[in-house]
């Protein structure tokens, strides 16, 4: 079968992360690496590995239109913005992993379907892909759910410069995403970059305001979701609950990366990798088959 092309504007962690699943993939093929730092080390890993890079970002695909079909943007929202115009009149597929909140919001195990239908598919943020299909799960069972809060707590090590550049965006693209997704009128975000030693597990501690909630439907629900999630996120599982104690709903996902180019701690970065990945390779299984119609 033959490979689609696809370039990565970030050579950060992200950007490298990706990198790396790529060259596992059967169906993508990483043509181009770029970004601003010379010095990064991103960019010397892809050398070692033969890949294309530059330090002129979007430059390099403006300049060369044809080095690729897919484009993942591994910047930062502000970048996005720009990058998203120039990359629409190039007539790219992008699989957008900053908080920008431009294209299509895409959480796969709830509507790839749908955001394969949009040239710009928007990741929304580590902590969404973790907690929304959970507070969708929720909703389903209690409908009358009328708030839920999400904290988020992950590796002070395992937040790079991007992140902590896009943590205001973070927390509102979160919750943005927590109340279109599941339908909670109500919805908080918020993240925690913990310094402790050793590095801690990305964990997400979902909480929802629920009287007397069925327990059983929601934990038979949730692990259903679970099951969907760990085909293209090995790592995820829920670690704890659903318990509930005055009014209060708790369940606790935990994520451990698959180590491609983090460590595993580094869960909320790879977790926003296999859903960018996953998206990225249904794009182009489709493209495959419609060029050989």
């Amino acid at each position: 079968m033959s490979k689609i092309k696809v370039g990565i504007l970030g050579t950060g962690n992200i950007g490298t992360d990706l990198m790396c699943k790529i060259q596992r993939s059967d169906i993508l093929e990483c043509s181009i690496f770029a970004g601003r730092d010379s010095e990064s080390r991103g960019i010397k890993k892809a050398e070692g590995l033969g890949i294309k890079t530059s330090f002129n970002s979007i430059r390099a695909i403006e300049d060369n239109p044809a080095i690729c079909d897919i484009v993942f943007d591994a910047t930062s929202a502000k970048a996005h913005k720009e990058h998203a115009i120039i990359l629409k009149k190039l007539g790219k597929f992008v699989v957008d992993l900053t908080p920008s909140r431009i294209g299509k919001m895409c959480i796969p195990v709830i509507n790839i379907d749908d955001a394969l239908n949009h040239n710009n598919v928007n990741m929304v943020t580590c902590g969404g892909q973790a907690s929304v299909p959970i507070a969708k799960a929720i909703m389903e069972v209690h409908p009358e759910t009328q708030y839920i809060e999400v904290v988020a707590s992950i590796s002070s090590k395992s937040a790079g410069s991007g992140t902590r550049a896009n943590i205001d965006e973070y927390t509102q693209t979160t919750k943005d995403a927590i109340e279109f997704f599941s339908g909670v009128p109500k919805a908080k975000a918020i993240i925690i970059l913990n310094p402790a030693e050793p590095p801690i597990l990305m964990n997400n501690t979902i909480y929802a305001k629920i009287d007397n909630p069925d327990l059983v439907k929601v934990k038979e629900k949730i692990l259903q979701v679970e099951s969907q999630i760990r085909k293209y996120v090995p790592g995820y599982k829920i670690a704890f609950g659903p318990v509930c104690e005055n009014g209060r709903l708790t369940v606790m996902i935990e994520v451990i990366g698959a180590g491609d180019y983090l460590p595993k701690y580094s869960g909320n970065l790879d977790i926003i990798t296999c859903a960018a990945i996953q998206v990225a390779e249904e794009y182009a299984k489709r493209k495959i088959k419609h060029d050989y119609e």
